[in-house]
């Protein structure tokens, strides 16, 4: 029996369905260059649209403070931990983080803790904890918005499974409108259920 007309029905009237350029939401991708969290590393990632400042003026050291001030940190560390919050949309680069942690070092707002590697740990002093402080809104709004862009990101990955969805939906009803026979039927069936086998195992 030939397999080829399941997957041909996915290729007619609904191809345009299927995520095309410009992102796994078509054109105007909230992720891609264009959309409002375009941007390359060191601001939120997409496609080649420039890279676009996630964070303002003083705002970094303000996230790094309140991150050191949960548990003392390497650099490295302190950016996965940014990209966590953020869903993986944004991640600072190193050449922003470290000498961001060199000017807390020398305003004395962190310490480096002794550590066995060769990697620089750090720990809030008093200073910092005060500093932090004296800055608790403007804190709270930098890791909001990184949160936000996180939220974000997670949204538009269910909304993609909803895409898919509505795809599979819109090929069936083209299927059964031109009519099916048996075999057809069956090709469909074998291809839906081989599909979730594979999604079961991932």
């Amino acid at each position: 029996m030939r397999r080829g007309g399941g997957h041909g029905a996915m290729k007619g009237p609904h191809r345009g369905h299927f995520p095309g350029p410009g992102g796994p939401f078509g054109h105007g991708d909230p992720f891609e260059g264009e959309g409002p969290f375009g941007g390359g590393r060191g601001g939120p990632r997409g496609g080649g649209g420039g890279r676009r400042r996630m964070l303002r003026t003083g705002e970094l050291r303000l996230v790094l403070l309140h991150l050191v001030s949960q548990q003392a940190r390497h650099g490295y560390d302190l950016i996965k931990a940014i990209e966590e919050l953020t869903g993986g949309a944004y991640a600072p680069s190193p050449g922003t983080v470290y000498p961001t942690l060199q000017l807390l070092l020398d305003e004395g707002t962190v310490s480096e803790l002794p550590d066995e590697s060769a990697r620089k740990v750090f720990a809030i002093t008093p200073a910092g904890t005060a500093a932090l402080e004296q800055d608790a809104e403007a804190a709270a709004t930098a890791i909001a918005r990184l949160s936000s862009l996180g939220e974000e990101r997670r949204s538009g990955s269910h909304r993609q499974v909803q895409r898919a969805m509505e795809n599979l939906r819109n090929a069936l009803h083209h299927q059964r409108a031109a009519g099916l026979d048996q075999a057809k039927v069956e090709q469909i069936v074998d291809l839906i259920d081989e599909a979730a086998r594979k999604i079961e195992r991932l």
